[in-house]
């Protein structure tokens, strides 16, 4: 491990940063090396810019692709290095956000219904019930479950922070019958080649993806059943005080974009045109005028 790279890890690692935020940065340097050939302690903000050009242009990456990258060089030169050149040197995208993908409940039954393995059934079940990201769900473990409590607990919650979380009785009469035939030990989901390891991030990717092709919906991933928890809970009349603590938003304007994707909640909004008094409408002529 070069001197820099310890480094690096270090003070990411003093700042308590999630293991995902670790590994993507450290990542996007190591590429950003590579694709120079050099250390990035003799390369500066053109050879940053090169890069990130060759991102959006040659890569074609997205934009929040981008965005990692960019955090990755400015927490480099800026709490690594102590280069004060960055922000003004290197601009920061504007930022557009998408609205988040949401599946009905028809969609999440037909997925589930369309899963024989009863273990993968039980992970997706488990992320639509508790609205979990991936990580928390991977280090779940067996004594995470509190049945006299009701109560779920969050051991790896994103930036370190824990929580408790309500279990859903459905949930648990499910999870019963999955300990029975699974008989896990430590970690509630194993994986399947090492036991005393929790399943890996990218088979639990694999497996969504798998279940929403079996019914002809791409691109399933496990944070779409994230959001459709987050956002059914709108539906069915939960305050975004509650949904962001069961989400475990740091800000609540994080948790107010599902406001954007409740359909209920944007029926419920009435339009100012509807306490107009008008006269009513019965027809036009064909020059147009009312009658």
């Amino acid at each position: 491990m070069s001197p820099l790279r310890k480094r690096m890890l270090e003070e990411l690692q003093l700042r308590n940063l999630s293991e995902n935020t670790l590994k993507a940065y450290v990542g996007a340097v190591q590429r950003f090396a590579q694709y120079f050939g050099k250390s990035p302690e003799i390369l500066g903000a053109e050879q940053v810019r090169e890069y990130l050009l060759h991102l959006i242009n040659g890569k074609k990456d997205s934009s929040n692709t981008i965005e990692v990258y960019r955090a990755a060089f400015k927490f480099l030169y800026v709490r690594v290095l102590k280069q004060a050149w960055f922000e003004e040197a290197i601009p920061a995208p504007k930022k557009r956000r998408k609205l988040p993908t949401v599946l009905t409940a028809q969609d999440i039954t037909h997925i589930l219904d369309g899963t024989i393995n009863f273990k993968h059934w039980m992970i997706m079940a488990t992320f639509y019930a508790t609205a979990l990201r991936c990580d928390e769900l991977r280090h779940l473990k067996v004594c995470d479950i509190d049945s006299q409590r009701m109560v779920l607990h969050i051991r790896k919650g994103k930036g370190g922070i824990q929580r408790d979380i309500g279990l859903s009785p459905a949930l648990l009469e499910r999870l019963r019958v999955y300990y029975r035939w699974q008989k896990p030990k430590d970690w509630l989901f194993p994986s399947k080649q090492h036991t005393d390891r929790p399943i890996a991030d990218k088979s639990i990717r694999q497996l969504c993806k798998k279940a929403g092709q079996r019914v002809g919906k791409r691109l399933v991933h496990p944070h779409l059943f994230r959001h459709a928890c987050a956002t059914h809970m709108l539906d069915a009349g939960a305050d975004l005080r509650t949904i962001q603590v069961l989400l475990g938003h740091a800000r609540l304007e994080t948790t107010a974009r599902y406001l954007h994707v409740s359909i209920q909640r944007l029926k419920a909004v009435r339009s100012p045109f509807d306490t107009l008094q008008l006269r009513p409408v019965d027809y036009c002529n064909q020059d147009g005028r009312r009658r």
